[in-house]
Formats: structure tokens, sequence, C-alpha cells
């Protein structure tokens, strides 16, 4: 395990070499989705092909996740740029341009993070994010729910009996995250993109959605508006795309990837 001390907090990180010969260029950045994810959904689903393919990889844990440190505040989208910028400055990949892949509320730090810090990105992989509609609402509603439901159950100690300590960590960890910080108030002040917003990327984008994904309609606005984004919609699969796509996923991720590297080179 590596905590990187960013001088905001301590993240949890993990990084891979690019291996294999191949083209190299920008380190690819991982982000994963809220409360019940970490780095490690990427491990075996993208991680390690991204950088057999020869691109370096860094994966961490946000904010309040996984192994990182947990503060009571800064759940809000500005922030999370705020502690990426801050940790990519620390390791000393803020010289030039990542590629950001994220999945879920990842996808949507992804897009906010090229909105307000284009300098930082090279391209976007989105992956099923939530981008358009009443995604907001609809999220700060199940967070709430789970909230609610962990706070007045002994879940965790429960699983711990039971001998299942990774899923009693997890739901501990999730019961932190929803209870004693401001995570739910901020994604309630967060807002939907809009297209004016899409019209006003200028970074190269892949959005890779599930064909019964109800969020597949911000993406239909994302490709229409944006410059310059690939709609990639996979075959009877809906949000659980990373899970349950992964082999079509991998592919048009790797694709994507060798073509910005060979638009590069030329």
């Amino acid at each position: 395990m590596a905590l990187t001390h960013t001088g905001r907090l301590r993240l949890h990180t993990q990084r891979l070499p690019g291996r294999g010969g191949g083209p190299g260029g920008p380190t690819a950045v991982f982000l994963h989705g809220l409360v019940m994810d970490n780095l490690s959904s990427f491990y075996w689903t993208l991680a390690g092909p991204v950088s057999r393919a020869g691109h370096e990889v860094l994966l961490y844990d946000q904010r309040g996740h996984g192994r990182s440190e947990r503060p009571s505040t800064g759940y809000d989208m500005d922030t999370a740029v705020a502690d990426l910028a801050a940790l990519l400055g620390a390791l000393g990949l803020d010289r030039s341009p990542v590629h950001l892949i994220g999945n879920s509320f990842g996808g949507a730090l992804a897009l906010h993070t090229a909105l307000v810090r284009p300098d930082l990105v090279a391209s976007l992989v989105l992956i099923d994010a939530q981008l358009t509609g009443d995604w907001v609402e609809d999220m700060t509603d199940t967070l709430s729910v789970a909230a609610l439901g962990l706070e007045h159950s002994r879940l965790p100690e429960q699983l711990a009996a039971l001998g299942r300590r990774k899923e009693a960590r997890l739901t501990a960890g999730a019961d932190a995250l929803l209870n004693r910080t401001t995570l739910i108030e901020d994604i309630a002040a967060a807002t939907a993109f809009t297209a004016r917003d899409f019209a006003g990327l200028r970074r190269p984008v892949l959005a890779v959605y599930g064909e019964h994904s109800e969020l597949l309609p911000g993406a239909r606005e994302l490709a229409r508006s944006a410059a310059d984004c690939e709609l990639c919609v996979l075959p009877d699969v809906g949000h659980t795309v990373l899970n349950e796509a992964t082999e079509g996923l991998r592919g048009a991720v790797l694709g994507r990837l060798r073509a910005r590297a060979g638009a590069v080179a030329g």
C-alpha cells in the first residue's frame, strides 16, 4: 500500500509501469465511482491491460474512499479536481497532460476536470457516467436511503461475525462516508452538465455506455454537442459496463489509446 501526501491529504495510490514495448504516451489515470467503489475495481478489468499495452497507469482511492484519508468535508467536484491536480503534482505527473478514464461518477469527475483544468487532460474515456437529466436528485435520494439503512443497522458487525471481513470493511467505510461526512450534501449541490458544457469541451472523448443504461441519453447529447466524441454502445448491458461487458470495454479503450498515440506520433 502506498500513501501519497499531496499537501492536502493522504491518498492511497498504485502505479503500474508501461510494459510490452507499446506506444507509451500520456499516463492513464483511473477514476472510480462513489461510496462502495475504490481503485481495485480497475485492477483486472482495465489497468493491467492498459499497462501491458505500454501506458503508465495511476490508480488512486478518491477522498474518503478505500484506504485514502476520510476528511469530514470536501466531496464536491471542484475539490475532487483539486485533489487530482495535487496528486499529479506530488507524483511529478503534472508536466504533461494525462488520459482520464472514469467509471460512473468517476466519469463525471473526468469530464468536469477537462472543463475546468483542460491543461491536465490529454483525452477522456467516460464509462457509463452521469451527465444530464435528474442524476443529481436520483443519486442524492439513493445515497440518503443507503445512509439511513446503514445508520440504523449493525450490518458491518454482522458481516464480520460471519467471517466476511472484506464486505464488513467496505460496508463500514460506506457508513462512515455517508453518515459522517458532507458527501450527500455536496452531491446534492452539484449540477448536471449542459449542451453548452459539451460544446465547450476541447479534449477528445470516448464514451462507453450500456445499451440498457438509463444514462445513455446524456451520452447521446454529449456526442451531438462535443467537437470530438465517439460514442460506443455495448449490447445487452446496463450501468454495469465495467464488470459485465469488460471485454468490449477493454477493446474500445485500448483501441482509443492506440489511436491517440498514433495521432500524436503522426
